[in-house]
Formats: structure tokens, sequence, C-alpha cells
């Protein structure tokens, strides 16, 4: 490509493009055809569909219309892995996705071949702003499957009795396994504060607009809540005393007979966590952050220790200026970690980013003056409002790329199978 064509900022966008799409192939390496087949639930979805459908996302929502000429892979592709898009086209169920047998992987690779050269031959000619947008909505959309493909196959793993590893026990990032930071808690003045995106650079719609919110003064806590805490609440019947728990909570509770966080259970009597590395004693991760849990644990928990889930906008206003480091995809650890132990550095807040998404206490709902996005790319977020709570931070495979202080994740409040673990405030 000739550089002089274009602006430097559709350069590095070609750029990224290559890089997120090289990540998604990296995280099958791992995989058998069979495991990228499993559909272990119905919140979940096979990795060869996440392989096409984010392709089927650049094909639909930007060839099909910027690149003149283009040739559809597949005509039947664009309803076959399309995931929500109501307005867009027809829609297989969702939680057949494991029948999709055919096409076979060799043809979805070609497929993601296919696309791939297609998108950067329309970045080698000058795009309008428009386009640049559209494509990296779709680096961003990616990036978001790539946290679900790694997210559904740990819960496809859990499901087979031989309890495969992912990736075995190398780590690559810095690994505190010693004694974690103590919890406790810092304080925030509150009052007015600018919350949401500013606007210079990508977000999604549902962080917008840039709003002001009032806040009483309030603290957070410097860490998240570790597993071995969460076994205290759990050895002093947090799952049978209906005193803590959110009316429709309880009743989940009791409909699931719920007593651990997923991927928790009990081998000779001892507690074991299964993990993206295998299965680990409880022991282990006791100071790591627990993870797993809904939003209905996390607020039983926090009611138990005498404290509260922050709202969204705490959160961001204590997030807002502080650098984004942490235990994410990048650091390749694929599972939670302990908080650096106490030292007058990590007196400032940490795990802010990374380890797990952190439930908070706000429901998912637009910000005064939210739009969509026009057309069918307007379902990407606001028809999901309704029903679902706000998480933050990020987890431990989410791509560093992806997170900001602004990112807003959601999910019905009994998701446990995401990485969602507990900050606690006051």
């Amino acid at each position: 490509m000739l550089k002089s064509m274009v602006s430097a900022v559709q350069v590095d966008l070609a750029a990224r493009f290559k890089s997120v799409r090289r990540r998604t192939a990296s995280l099958c390496d791992p995989l058998t055809p069979e495991d990228m087949m499993v559909q272990s639930c119905p919140e979940a979805s096979p990795a060869k569909w996440h392989l096409a459908h984010t392709t089927w996302f650049f094909e639909s929502f930007i060839l099909s219309e910027f690149l003149p000429g283009y040739r559809l892979f597949n005509p039947d592709f664009l309803w076959l892995f399309n995931s929500y898009y109501e307005s867009f086209s027809k829609i297989p169920e969702k939680h057949l996705r494991a029948s999709f047998s055919r096409p076979g992987l060799d043809e979805i690779l070609r497929y993601r071949k296919h696309v791939d050269t297609s998108i950067e031959r329309l970045l080698e000619s000058d795009l309008p702003a428009e386009v640049l947008g559209r494509i990296e909505l779709g680096a961003n959309h990616e990036e978001q499957h790539q946290e679900l493909f790694l997210t559904d196959i740990l819960h496809a793993f859990f499901t087979n009795p031989l309890r495969p590893v992912y990736r075995e026990d190398r780590y690559h990032g810095a690994v505190r396994e010693s004694e974690g930071a103590r919890l406790d808690f810092q304080a925030f003045q509150g009052g007015l504060r600018e919350v949401g995106h500013d606007g210079k650079d990508f977000r999604f719609d549902n962080e917008s607009p840039r709003h002001r919110v009032w806040l009483e003064p309030y603290k957070l806590a410097r860490r998240l809540v570790t597993c071995g805490e969460y076994a205290d609440f759990m050895a002093d019947g947090g799952y049978n005393r209906a005193e803590l728990w959110l009316s429709d909570g309880w009743a989940v509770v009791r409909d699931n007979g719920w007593q651990a966080p997923m991927y928790w259970s009990q081998e000779g009597g001892q507690w074991a966590v299964f993990t993206l590395r295998g299965a680990k004693r409880l022991e282990e991760l006791a100071d790591a952050p627990v993870g797993h849990v809904s939003f209905y644990e996390a607020d039983a928990f926090a009611r138990w220790a005498g404290c509260r889930l922050p709202t969204e906008f705490e959160w961001e206003a204590a997030a807002q200026g502080a650098p984004i480091e942490g235990n994410l995809l990048d650091s390749r650890n694929l599972r939670p970690i302990p908080a650096a132990a106490d030292s007058p550095q990590s007196q400032r807040r940490t795990q802010l980013f990374g380890d797990c998404w952190e439930w908070t206490a706000s429901s998912y709902l637009g910000y005064p003056g939210f739009k969509p996005l026009a057309g069918s790319l307007g379902e990407y977020n606001g028809k999901f409002m309704s029903g679902q709570m706000v998480l933050r931070g990020g987890s431990c495979v989410t791509p560093f790329s992806h997170i900001r202080a602004t990112y807003r994740n959601f999910f019905a409040p009994q998701t446990r199978w995401q990485f969602s673990g507990i900050r606690l405030a006051r």
C-alpha cells in the first residue's frame, strides 16, 4: 500500500485490523476442530461460529456497502451468521449454533481470508470517515468476541468430563502468588462530576453523550474481593441466608441450587476452581479475585460484608485519569491474579482494569440524550437497555486495546459464565 495515498490514521487502522484478525486466529491454536463445534450452554457460541460471525460483520456492514464490485463469499452467510440484527436479515436460533456442521472449518477460514483481502484492498484507497469508523467498530466488535471466545471455551471445557486444559500452566506476565494486599478503602469527595466519553476517539454509542452526575462522598475498596474472602461468606452460610439476598436473587439461588461460584467444585472434600489453565486448588487462588459470580451473588456478598456495590458513575469517577494497566488478555495469564502486596505504591487504586469485570449497582440504561447508531447497527447496544446491570473495568481476557474508563459492559443479573467479580463500596 502506498502510504502517501492515505492518511496516517488509515495506515494505523490497517495495522490494527490485521493485528485483531491475527489474534482471533491465534486463540484457535490450542483447539481441535471438534473443540470448535461445542456450544455448552444457550448463552455461549461455538468457536467456529465466532470466527464466522466476526467476519460476517465486516462483510455485511462494510464491504457490501462500500467496496464497489465486492463479491459475496456465500450469500447464505449473510443470514446464517447474523447474531441479533433483526432489521438486517432472518436469524437462526442461537441455541442451535452447534448444529452448524456445515460450512466446515476450512470453508470458514477461506471466508475469513476472502474478507480480509477485501478489507485490506479497501484500505488502500482514501476513505471517508464513515468507512473508517465502521472498520474501527468492526475491530472492537471482534475484540468483544475474542473475550467471548475464551469465556465460551472455558465453559465448554468445564462441562467436558475430561476437563481439558486450554493452555498449559506457563505464565508470561508477573503472577503474584504470595499474600495479597489487605482490603482497605479509598475515600472520594463526590460532588458534580462529568462522566461518559468525550467523543475524541472510538467509543460505543452507549458511552455517550458526556454528562454531569452528582455523587455523594463515597469509598471504594482498593482491590477486588478474593476467593478466600468469598469462601468465608460461603462458610458463614451465605447461600442459605435469605436476608442477604434480593428477592429475585434468592429465587435464582433456590431454583438453581447454587452453593458456590461457577467453576467451583468439591474434590475429595476440598474446593477446586476450574480455569483456562486447568483446575486449581482453592488454596492456590485464595488471594486471587473471585470470578464467575452473578450480580445477585455480588450484591449478597456486599451486604454480608457490611458494604454495597458501587454505582457505575462512582466507579468511572474513580477511574478517570488512572492508567490502563492490569491483568488483561495481553498479560496471557488467562485467569485473575492477586493484587500486589501492600507497599507505598499500592496505596493507589488497584485492579481497576483487568482480572474481573466488576458488577455495579447501576441498571443498564441510556444516558440523557442517548442516540443509537443509524440503521441496523443501532441494534448493537440500545435494544438491550432493559433488565441488565452494568459492569466496569474489563477482565483477564479483555484485550488491552479494547478497554477504557468509560466502557460499559452489561449482562442480566443472573449471568455467571463471564469473568465477573466484586469491588466493595461504602
